[in-house]
């Protein structure tokens, strides 16, 4: 279980996060949701030591991050940044085989290669592993960078906004495989999520969080509610039930929003 104490993070006087408490259940699959400007990827990026804390701590099994070495750090966690900054013109092989620097330095074993197969096959990424990445379409880049992060063999996997800029197909199948992530292998992941009505679909938990603080965290099933979505979203929304699940509608406005907008 990953548990953030009193979490402070400022700019000079601006202050980004404001003593944020809250814990990410552990081999289960967590959704950072809320509008821009709330601090989600501020804050997965001090879980990810990419940033410093002004105050509070970040604990992993009770033991505080910051005391980790940094190599024994890569070992529990990996981080997909939103958009990875990787201009070396590799092939698909050879970028998830950087999944294996904490272990190998870069000198590959027998067991490296067996996790780096692994990865591209959980995947289903095989017909490409001889692809050059700056060939590959953006949602295939995406679904490279996840094998790499998953061939580093951590238990918890922290993903910066994985479906931005997705199209329907490539933005499900990275759902879907980490959802088999979290019930086939164990893993914890803890993503940042714009589109509410996948966080609600796939996670098991659900943190939202509005300017700077934490408004309300849960179970999916406790929190995504009408009440709680307008109120953080402030936007009207309807909940759909079905046999596949619940639908966020916030796509269509209500009768009072056509009124007040003919105002």
């Amino acid at each position: 279980m990953i548990s953030v104490n009193n979490l402070h993070k400022a700019y000079g006087r601006k202050t980004v996060l404001g003593d944020v408490s809250v814990q990410f259940p552990a081999r289960r699959m967590t959704s950072l949701i809320g509008p821009n400007g709330a601090g989600k990827s501020t804050l997965l990026m001090l879980m990810a030591r990419l940033l410093e804390p002004t105050c509070g701590e970040i604990l992993i099994g009770g033991q505080p991050v910051a005391q980790l070495p940094v190599s024994a750090y890569a070992k529990q966690v990996a981080t997909l940044r939103q958009a990875p900054d990787f201009n070396l013109r590799l092939k698909v092989e050879e970028l998830v085989a950087f999944g294996r620097f904490p272990y190998s330095r870069g000198r590959l074993t027998r067991e490296d290669q067996r996790l780096i197969d692994e990865a591209i096959s959980f995947l289903s990424l095989d017909r490409l592993r001889g692809a050059y990445i700056d060939e590959l379409s953006g949602g295939q880049r995406q679904m490279v960078f996840l094998a790499m992060t998953i061939a580093q063999q951590t238990d918890c996997l922290l993903l910066d906004e994985p479906l931005n800029n997705l199209d329907m197909k490539h933005a499900v199948q990275i759902m879907r495989a980490l959802r088999r992530l979290c019930d086939e292998q164990g893993r914890t992941v803890i993503l940042v999520v714009h589109d509410i009505n996948f966080a609600a679909s796939y996670s098991d938990h659900i943190v939202a969080m509005k300017d700077g603080a934490v408004r309300f965290s849960g179970a999916v099933e406790e929190v995504v509610t009408r009440a709680r979505l307008e109120e953080l979203y402030e936007l009207d929304f309807e909940m759909l039930r079905s046999e596949r699940g619940l639908l966020c509608n916030y796509f269509n406005p209500s009768d009072q929003e056509r009124e007040h907008a003919r105002g």
